[in-house]
Order: structure tokens, then C-alpha cells, then sequence
């Protein structure tokens, strides 16, 4: 009765509210998290399969639950060639609504979202290569082993966890962000877009992030930031969030040009700030001559 009054009300709304009876029936289809995983098992005891293993963020009881979490499994075969060469089997997970066949060292991997919004990212890893998928995964729960293949491993729940910087690590993660700044400095002026904004965000400003990820460290000890950094501002006061969310506007030369330059400064503050908390010796001079070089060429764009 209560569907029937929602559909209902709904169908009486016009055309107009299409999408949004789209997205509602979608949440009413939706499959469950036991749904799937159920699902998940009897395909995998269809194929036989030796072992079934759960990672990513739903073996992560801190991650918030919400509908965009993947499926995050492996298969673990003794015969992953005669798998691949007959794929019909994935279609009882679902009709896919885009996917993406991928090779990661011995392992081909199926990333799948499906029309109900579920997504499942499933690898199959042969039994001799279990090593090879445990060192590259944080955390994961054993669904299925019935002749203990993992028994003799253990979960590496700490692999995004971050500790105090060492002098070193901070000396070379300052020469990394200074030495970057010229290569985006150079983009900037050739006009190269893309190649400005891999440096910019793909290295300088990761450098920054580690920084304020060793900021943490030093106040709380070994801390998990998470992967990618996603827990890192969980920590920090939410000023910073924003701060550094103002500089990820790489939308023209212009914006990239001010982004760049906030980024020197807010690297160039924080490093001082940590140095000084962890006593540590920090190359104003280099930083300073590096900020005057790209000063010098920001008439030449």
C-alpha cells in the first residue's frame, strides 16, 4: 500500500519531475548490502571459486555507510584463464551500466556499476598470488576459505597510517615541493594546461597535503589519514579544509596561475610551522628564491 501511494503521487507530479521518480525508484531498488553480498557468495559458489575475501571500506567500521561505497571483493581461482574467456558469468551480478576490464600484475580485475547504483569492483587472483593482492590492501575480512588459504596472513589495517616526519622525509618532501614549482612555473608560461595542472596537483600540492598530515602526526602520534588523504581535514580545524579546497579551481591559466601562488605560500607557512614544532632546520632562503622565480615570470604568461 505504501508503494503503491508513493508511485502514485509521483505520476501525478508531470514530466517534470522525471528525474527525480528516477532517482526515488532507484532507491527503492536499490540492492541491500546483505542482498549483495549474497549474491556475491552464490556466484562465487556457481564458479566454484577457492577463497572469498571482503576489503576496501566496507571492512572499515569508522567509514560513514552510504549508498556510493563499492563492493570491493576478490575471487581467489585456481583457474583464472578459463574465467576470463568466458565472461557471460558477471551478467548475474546485474545489468551493467558501464564497466572497466582491468590488468594489475597477475590479477584482472572487473569494476562494475550497475543500474540500481550498487557497484561491485571484483578481482580474480589465483591461488599463487595471494601475496601479491594482500600487499596491496589495507584491511579485508575472509568471507570464504574453506582450505585456509589466509590463514597464515593477517590484515595491514596501518598501511595508510602516518607518523611524525623525520628530518629527512621533511627535507626532501620541501626540495620535491620547491623543485616542482619551477616545472609548473614553466607550464604556466608555455600555456601547457594539462601539464601545469599534473605537476601542480599531482605533486606540489601532495607535498602540501603530507605536510599537514605530519602537522597531525606531531600533535597525536601514528594517525590514520586514510587513503588518498581522505581523512587527513578530520583532524584539522575546518579553516584548513577550506583553505586548501580554495586551491583546487584549476578552470583556466588565470585560476591556475593563483593557485599555484597560494599553494607556494601555504606550503611555505606550513613547513615553517612544522619545523618549528619538530625543530627542525627549514631553507627559508631557497623557499623565498623559488617564490622571487616565479614572481619574476608571472609577466611572461
Amino acid at each position: 500500500m505504501f508503494y503503491y501511494f508513493i508511485v502514485s503521487s509521483i505520476c501525478n507530479l508531470g514530466n517534470r519531475q522525471t528525474s527525480f521518480l528516477s532517482i526515488l525508484i532507484k532507491v527503492f531498488i536499490m540492492k541491500t548490502e546483505p542482498i549483495m553480498l549474497n549474491l556475491l557468495l552464490q556466484v562465487a559458489k556457481t564458479l566454484k571459486v577457492e577463497a572469498v575475501v571482503l576489503s576496501g571500506s566496507r571492512t572499515d567500521t569508522k567509514t560513514p555507510k552510504d549508498e556510493f561505497q563499492d563492493y570491493d571483493l576478490v575471487y581467489v581461482v585456481d583457474d583464472i584463464d578459463t574465467l576470463t574467456s568466458d565472461l557471460s558469468w558477471l551478467d548475474q551480478f546485474g545489468k551493467r551500466v558501464i564497466e572497466q576490464e582491468v590488468t594489475l600484475g597477475h590479477r584482472r580485475l572487473y569494476l562494475m556499476l550497475f543500474e540500481d547504483g550498487n557497484r561491485i569492483d571484483l578481482t580474480l587472483c589465483p591461488i599463487e598470488h595471494i601475496k601479491e593482492w594482500i600487499d596491496s590492501e589495507a584491511s579485508y575480512i575472509v568471507l570464504v576459505d574453506e582450505k585456509g588459504l589466509f590463514e597464515s596472513y593477517s590484515p595491514s589495517p596501518q598501511r595508510f597510517w602516518i607518523s611524525p616526519a623525520s628530518e629527512m622525509d621533511f627535507k626532501k618532501a620541501c626540495n620535491e615541493f620547491w623543485w616542482v614549482s619551477a616545472y609548473v612555473v614553466k607550464g604556466i608560461c608555455r600555456k601547457q594546461v594539462s601539464y601545469v595542472t599534473d605537476h601542480l596537483y599531482g605533486i606540489c600540492q601532495q607535498e602540501l597535503l603530507k605536510i599537514l598530515a605530519w602537522q597531525v602526526a606531531s600533535d597525536r602520534g601514528a594517525v590514520d589519514i586514510g587513503k588518498n588523504y581522505k581523512y587527513l581535514f578530520n583532524f584539522l580545524p575546518i579553516e584548513k579544509e577550506k583553505e586548501f579546497s580554495n586551491l583546487l579551481d584549476f578552470s583556466s591559466l588565470d585560476k591556475i596561475t593563483q593557485s599555484l601562488f597560494a599553494t607556494m605560500q601555504l606550503f611555505h607557512q606550513e613547513a615553517q610551522r612544522l619545523a618549528h614544532k619538530m625543530g627542525f632546520d627549514y631553507d627559508r632562503e631557497v623557499a623565498e628564491k623559488m617564490i622571487e622565480y616565479a614572481e619574476e615570470r608571472r609577466c611572461l604568461k
